[in-house]
């Protein structure tokens, strides 16, 4: 019992000291937040990750990154859901904005970037999906430079030969070691690849299946001193939106999800030119995926629709 009270003890100091580096906000807008008092059941949150680049206005920055996390009750399981950047959606309005059709990765633009471009992006996604969200976060991924340097970098496998737009650099196949730049760099590539965007997709649910693995390992845990960097490193790069959850009931819950239970999911779709501009649109709605999301039935879904699934 006593060993039990102080180790409850540690974690309300550890989420305590961590909880202050990070930043909290309401990121969904009232459409999408799903009100619960309680973390039993099906979970979805959003996952928004900002394309911060130096130099740029918040206003002019494009959510890189879209995904809906599902964990089915229990938490034995989490399904990664990347929404296409490129996809065409109905934009509601917003201050400054009348609201439209426009790629959903210009949502977040729309809104004016960080927690008002959250909140529309939110809305369109439930518009879209139907889905009401349990929580939110923001993830400035130049941020996660730090975090993937900090860990001494993660291993990351390159299945296709691809040259950087943005820095020139070859990636060529193979299972290698990368540090945070080359990490970021690899992860934003599209272009030149057999899949484009939806490879894209699946190199950042790599990413971030990567950075848990290197933070699980033994090595850091033993490390108090390099461990307390990656938390702050990790807190500084995110906002986060608990939905009234306390932070350390959110860590105490996934503490349980085994790290083998990560499975991504690319939203059925194809890619088409509207006006000679590149869209994607969905293949017949979503092929169900969405209807088994709200229905908790996501773990059927993906048994029956392996072609947009992939073990991580």
């Amino acid at each position: 019992m006593l060993l039990a009270t102080l180790a409850v003890a540690a974690l309300h100091w550890l989420t305590n000291r961590y909880d202050r580096s990070v930043v909290k906000e309401q990121l969904l807008d009232p459409s999408a937040r799903q009100r619960r008092t309680d973390l039993h059941g099906a979970l979805n949150y959003l996952l928004v990750g900002s394309d911060h680049r130096p130099g740029a206005n918040a206003e002019d920055q494009r959510s890189d990154t879209v995904l809906i996390v599902h964990v089915p009750a229990g938490m034995r399981q989490a399904y990664l859901i990347s929404i296409p950047r490129d996809l065409l959606v109905t934009i509601p309005p917003a201050p400054g904005y009348g609201g439209g059709q426009d790629k959903i990765n210009a949502a977040y633009e729309h809104g004016g970037g960080g927690q008002a471009g959250a909140r529309l992006l939110s809305a369109t996604l439930t518009r879209l999906t139907g889905i009401r969200f349990d929580g939110a976060a923001l993830v400035d991924f130049s941020g996660f430079k730090e975090v993937i340097d900090l860990l001494g970098g993660i291993r990351m496998c390159v299945d296709t030969e691809v040259r950087s737009i943005h820095t020139k650099t070859l990636f060529t196949p193979g299972c290698q070691q990368m540090d945070g730049a080359r990490t970021l760099d690899y992860i934003r590539q599209r272009y030149d690849l057999p899949g484009g965007d939806y490879d894209r997709q699946r190199h950042q649910q790599q990413m971030l299946r990567a950075v848990l693995d290197k933070a699980g390992e033994t090595h850091l845990r033993s490390d108090p001193v390099k461990l307390d960097q990656v938390l702050r490193a990790v807190g500084g790069s995110l906002t986060v939106d608990t939905n009234g959850v306390p932070l350390e009931d959110l860590l105490l819950a996934f503490r349980a999800l085994p790290a083998d239970a990560l499975s991504g999911v690319q939203v059925p779709s194809y890619p088409r030119t509207i006006d000679e501009v590149s869209y994607v649109v969905l293949d017949n709605g979503g092929n169900g995926l969405f209807d088994a999301v709200r229905g908790t039935r996501l773990p059927e879904w993906a048994g029956a629709n392996s072609r947009w699934v992939n073990r991580l």
